[in-house]
């Protein structure tokens, strides 16, 4: 089922974004950190850093030398862990910044995706090698080998893990014993067009939303597989990243070059879209940080962006703050 509704969701937000120090670092995952700061992976240099709310950065160089770190999260164990796509290993940081790496037992895996599970361990994608692997916070990494690609995945409202699989055009049920429960195609790819899947979320809703980049769409799942797809108002926006917000509407980011924007949708499918100050910043990750804003990350742009909700008198439409850098 496809519907769609644009109309506004929330009042005006304000954009403020922060240059991270190093040039041309690629910033990519990001998530809430537990010591209040916001937490964010530097995909082309190598590098793990920190944000606090007020925009001080502090960078933290990865052992493994071009392991190409991607999505972040926090884990139960109160450290930040993150994939290296092309170290084949995922690493764990804590809040001062020690970092600890973890080789995956199967070659050239390519871990892409990572999620905290209702089990107390990590759960990571390995894309190239059609696995998923449960990693507990001591290190110790299980594979569980499938037919399919994996990309994208979170814990779901019913105590499952669900992912996303691009070439297979299918979200997933998966148990917390590695079994897969059942595969759900997306109704774009039953048309002969590939809705390529992406991130994924648990709603406010008890549903899974996720982004269908080339749809142009962002779909709702149930935990029984019914999707229900909702076009993106501006054309070839390519939804990415994507999250709950603290208005408990649906976030997600634009990537696409024409769209630039960061959005949201509510539970019943009424989009509102912010256009991003920096053109082509290239918009990825989304989250809500410690201080109850949105974050995301601007890979082209090489900045960190947050929202924030006025409570009285709307502030200007969108800034740039040159930031404090450290480490």
């Amino acid at each position: 089922m496809v519907v769609g509704t644009s109309g506004a969701a929330s009042p005006s937000i304000h954009i403020i974004e922060y240059p991270v120090p190093t040039a041309s670092a690629m910033p990519l995952g990001i998530t809430p950190g537990p010591d209040g700061n916001v937490w964010f992976t530097e995909n082309a240099k190598n590098q793990v850093a920190k944000i606090t709310p007020s925009g001080v950065v502090t960078e933290y160089p990865i052992p493994t030398a071009n392991s190409e770190p991607g999505v972040i999260v926090l884990g139960p164990d109160g450290n930040l862990w993150f994939v290296e796509n092309a170290g084949n290993k995922v690493a764990k940081v804590t809040p001062s910044g020690t970092i600890t790496e973890y080789t995956f037992p199967t070659a050239g895996s390519k871990p892409f995706g990572i999620a905290a599970g209702p089990d107390g361990n990590l759960w990571v994608t390995e894309n190239n090698n059609h696995e998923v692997a449960k990693v507990t916070p001591a290190g110790s990494i299980t594979e569980y080998p499938f037919g399919f690609d994996s990309t994208f995945i979170t814990a779901g409202p019913d105590g499952n893990l669900w992912f996303t699989s691009t070439s297979a055009n299918e979200v997933v049920k998966m148990n917390t014993s590695g079994a897969i429960l059942a595969t759900y195609p997306s109704p774009t790819g039953s048309m002969g067009s590939p809705a390529g899947l992406n991130f994924i979320t648990a709603g406010p809703d008890g549903n899974l939303w996720l982004t269908e980049t080339f749809a142009n769409q962002v779909a709702k799942v149930t935990t029984s597989g019914a999707f229900t797809e909702y076009p993106v108002p501006t054309a070839n926006s390519e939804p990415f990243g994507i999250t709950v917000g603290p208005d408990q509407n649906i976030w997600f980011t634009e990537a696409g070059a024409s769209a630039n924007n960061v959005a949201e949708v509510t539970t019943s499918g009424a989009f509102t879209e912010y256009p991003i100050p920096t053109a082509s910043s290239f918009a990825v990750s989304i989250t809500v940080g410690p201080d109850g804003n949105i974050w995301f990350t601007e890979a082209s742009a090489d900045k960190v962006a947050t929202v924030t909700f006025p409570t009285t008198t709307a502030p200007p439409a969108a800034v740039v703050v040159t930031p404090t850098f450290t480490g």
